[in-house]
């Protein structure tokens, strides 16, 4: 064996999480640390330099095979310097988590220009970049995982959530053809597609600044939208049965796999709006979520 082979037969596997401060991210944090204790992995934890704390206030600390880096992922130049770091210094990412996201609650209507481009810049643009640095690396070693966290807003819309299914939609695309161009390098590019997830997240999801005046004014033609959409959401997300960690064991299940499918589902209902989608005609499938809508009589009556 060369040298070269030895060093990359000894050396760790180095996986990159985006958004790894809150929510889902925190929890693929917490499982990798735990997969430390079963194999060799070096784990770099990322988030906007403001959330750097909260590791911290979970319990995680940076130490040799952890690091805690700043990364607002929208920023061309902390992307790159990343990435360049983690060559240099730990030999390439091998598995790349895009996690970090963001939604806004609106009505096609009330998103601006600028609101739809920040928002489909988080969430579509700014994980195929970070791709894109990492891709060079892998495909010279000729092995690599990019694991992209997408939603059933990826294969289905909501109202009010449109800005976000739009950038959800981009990133499956994107995501599908990636799939089959690395794949002759060994580089396996997975989708996981969670659900409604038990949690509070969805009460910090802001709103565009109409769909706010809209969701306020009792008087506005699409009140009744954001009043019983947000309900609706509260309330399946409050009954849901995935977790942020139920989700976050699927994520680490892609990890451990040696050639993981193009979308794995990581919730229950998930898999049920495939099934729908897949096997009901689009007219009528189209029909039954329309007519399932809460309190669907009563919007647009003003």
């Amino acid at each position: 064996m060369t040298l070269e082979i030895l060093a990359n037969a000894d050396r760790r596997q180095v996986v990159l999480v985006t958004g790894a401060s809150v929510g889902l991210g925190l929890a693929i944090g917490h499982r990798l640390l735990e997969e430390q204790r079963r194999r060799r992995i070096h784990i770099v934890l990322t988030a906007r330099e403001s959330s750097l704390s909260r590791f911290g206030e979970q319990g995680i600390a940076q130490c040799d095979d952890v690091w805690i880096r700043p990364l607002d992922v929208t920023n061309a130049d902390q992307r790159q310097s990343l990435v360049d770091e983690i060559s240099s210094k730990l030999g390439g990412v091998d598995i790349l988590i895009n996690n970090a996201g963001v939604a806004y609650r609106s009505c096609v209507e009330h998103v601006t220009e600028p609101e739809r481009l920040h928002q489909m810049n988080i969430n579509f643009r700014s994980p195929i970049e970070l791709t894109r640095c990492v891709l060079p690396g892998m495909r010279k070693k000729r092995c690599g995982k990019i694991i992209n966290i997408s939603s059933v807003g990826g294969m289905m819309a909501m109202p009010t959530m449109s800005v976000y299914s739009a950038s959800k939609f981009a990133l499956e695309g994107a995501s599908e053809a990636l799939y089959y161009e690395v794949k002759p390098w060994n580089v396996s590019v997975t989708l996981v597609q969670p659900g409604f997830m038990r949690s509070d997240a969805f009460e910090k999801v802001p709103y565009t600044m109409m769909g706010a005046e809209a969701s306020a004014n009792c008087d506005n033609d699409y009140h009744e939208h954001y009043h019983h959409m947000e309900r609706f959401i509260a309330m399946a997300m409050n009954r849901a049965l995935a977790t942020p960690d139920s989700v976050a064991k699927k994520v680490l299940r892609v990890m451990r796999r040696k050639s993981p499918p193009l979308r794995v589902y990581g919730s229950v209902d998930a898999v049920m709006f495939s099934w729908m989608r897949r096997t009901m005609p689009s007219r009528a499938y189209n029909w039954l979520l329309y007519r399932n809508l809460p309190k669907v009589r009563q919007w647009g009556r003003r």
